[in-house]
């Protein structure tokens, strides 16, 4: 069973489709019980960090998924799931649940004003360039593209923690990882065929790179 953490981060519902789509068991679930007894995780969300970060810790959700980490399970972050295991965000300068060294960060504002007058959010389909190999990135290739909604992006401390990256305006970490985390900027349940792939081969890791 997946436990799809709920936290008033919206995204659910599309992420809870994608599972029965590839036949995986799921729940969308805040009940602390559910997810200690999953086999995995799958920590999605959009909006802001600062009120996601007050939902987690209102609801206890914040330790339950560090306990989760801590414990081995597999874990898969999503759009502001990927965005919020880092130490802190820039958006509402908040602090986040530190699963992974580093901070969160927006794209320059320069990107919007100069010579390729980029829009921000970076918003519909673009490549990822896999830097290190990973269980959930295996059959992934160059021409595959994913659907991203976002203005910041996961910036780790380490290199180590790069698995992926993308290319608007400027190079960004765009899938990182650490231990049993993966964590994506973009959604893979929005993604097609590509994204089902990325989907059900976290639903086959075992947690260990």
């Amino acid at each position: 069973m997946v436990a799809i953490i709920d936290y008033r981060a919206g995204n659910l519902k599309s992420v809870e489709r994608a599972l029965n789509k590839i036949g995986v068991p799921c729940r969308v679930t805040s009940d602390k019980n559910e997810i200690d007894s999953s086999e995995r995780i799958i920590f999605p969300g959009v909006g802001a960090a600062g009120q996601a970060m007050a939902n987690l810790r209102e609801t206890g959700l914040d330790k339950v998924i560090t306990e989760a980490f801590e414990s081995g399970k597999p874990i898969l972050g999503i759009c502001l799931g990927a965005q919020i295991v880092l130490d802190r965000s820039e958006e509402n300068d908040s602090t986040c649940l530190g699963l992974v060294e580093g901070s969160t960060k927006r794209f320059p504002e320069w990107l919007a004003s100069g010579p390729q007058r980029l829009k921000i959010p970076h918003m519909g389909w673009n490549g990822v360039e896999v830097k290190r190999r990973h269980p959930v990135l295996e059959g992934i290739f160059g021409d595959d593209e994913f659907y991203f909604v976002h203005s910041y992006f996961p910036g780790p401390a380490s290199e180590s923690c790069v698995l992926a990256e993308t290319v608007y305006g400027i190079r960004f970490s765009s899938v990182i990882g650490s231990r049993n985390l993966l964590a994506m900027q973009f959604h893979p349940e929005k993604s097609g065929p590509a994204g089902l792939r990325i989907l059900r081969n976290f639903c086959s890791w075992n947690g260990h790179a």
